[in-house]
């Protein structure tokens, strides 16, 4: 049961990103009171101001600099230099441009009708 509600809300936040944002922030949260430290303290050992992670945890909003600053302080460092590592396709079609486009330095405009 456990697995189909876990699929359910990947499915519904899949292109939200407000609400992806929002778990963000709640898992970050949670990782955080799990290891003992207060804003404050993770605010002294990312350089990243209390009132930016008081946003973040309440709101979803944070910078990229500054939510790699407090992922890095947690120990998340290779989830957050990885999150574009893998290519991702749902069809045969994305697979073989992935495959044709892979080592190229730039993506050319193809105009769609």
């Amino acid at each position: 049961m456990n697995d189909i509600l876990s699929f359910l809300d990947d499915y519904v936040l899949n292109n939200n990103p407000d609400e992806i944002a929002k778990v963000i922030a709640a898992d970050f949260r949670r990782r955080r009171i799990e290891k003992g430290l207060t804003r404050e303290q993770i605010a002294s050992k990312s350089a990243v101001a209390v009132s930016n992670i008081v946003r973040f945890e309440q709101k979803g909003l944070i910078s990229l600099k500054n939510l790699i600053a407090i992922a890095i302080t947690l120990g998340y460092n290779a989830e957050v230099k990885s999150i574009f590592a893998t290519p991702k396709y749902s069809t045969i079609e994305e697979l073989t441009q992935i495959r044709r486009n892979a080592g190229k330095k730039r993506a050319h405009r193809h105009d769609q009708d």
